[in-house]
């Protein structure tokens, strides 16, 4: 009985490193460079974006719940080689669900290509698009996100808009940063553009 305590202890310890080296080695993954205009309540920026080009997909409703993942594997098929030249291209972070009454997800696409320098996705509902620079209102928080956190997120946004007569355009949206593994250092976002 001792004997079958000590394995399950070292496996558990093993798997609790796996974990925790996963999260590290996924660390230095590109993200967009943003400048932050402004800092209001804990968490809370004001950033300017620059123009990035993006994966995008449709989903089919605003629940992270309900769509994320099947988004999420739309994008992931074209960068791990679902495209014209079976061409595989770096993961970034965040993932962006827009959460619009027509909801889409995309993928930032690595600083280095332009838009005709990437390959065509094989995936029909796949489309490549550049976003424009833009100014979001964000929020940050940790953990593991769900429809309910997203939702008192945005209240608080809501209310900064409010307190300081901001002007927001188009719909929400979430950013995620980590992969599903990731148990420590969470990052997760809720954001809307601002017109300044």
């Amino acid at each position: 009985m001792k004997k079958m305590t000590y394995i399950l202890i070292g496996f558990v310890g093993i798997v609790l490193l796996f974990v925790v080296f996963m999260s590290f080695r996924y660390s230095n993954i590109e993200m967009p460079k943003y400048t932050v205009l402004k800092s209001y309540e804990k968490n809370i920026e004001l950033r300017q974006y620059p123009n990035m080009i993006v994966a995008k997909t449709s989903v089919k409703d605003k629940s992270f719940e309900n769509s994320g993942s099947d988004g999420f594997r739309s994008i992931a098929g074209y960068i791990f080689g679902g495209n014209e030249k079976e061409q595989k291209i770096a993961m970034t972070s965040p993932v962006v669900m827009e959460l619009n009454d027509s909801a889409t997800m995309y993928f930032v696409m690595p600083s280095q290509y332009k838009k005709d320098d990437l390959p065509n996705p094989s995936n029909k509902n796949v489309t490549i698009q550049e976003e424009v620079s833009k100014v979001l209102l964000v929020v940050r928080y940790g953990g593991y996100s769900n429809d309910e956190r997203i939702d008192s997120h945005i209240a608080v946004l809501k209310n900064i808009i409010q307190k300081h007569h901001l002007k927001a355009t188009g719909g929400f949206m979430y950013m995620g940063y980590n992969a599903p593994w990731d148990i420590i250092n969470r990052r997760n976002e809720v954001a809307i553009e601002i017109i300044p």
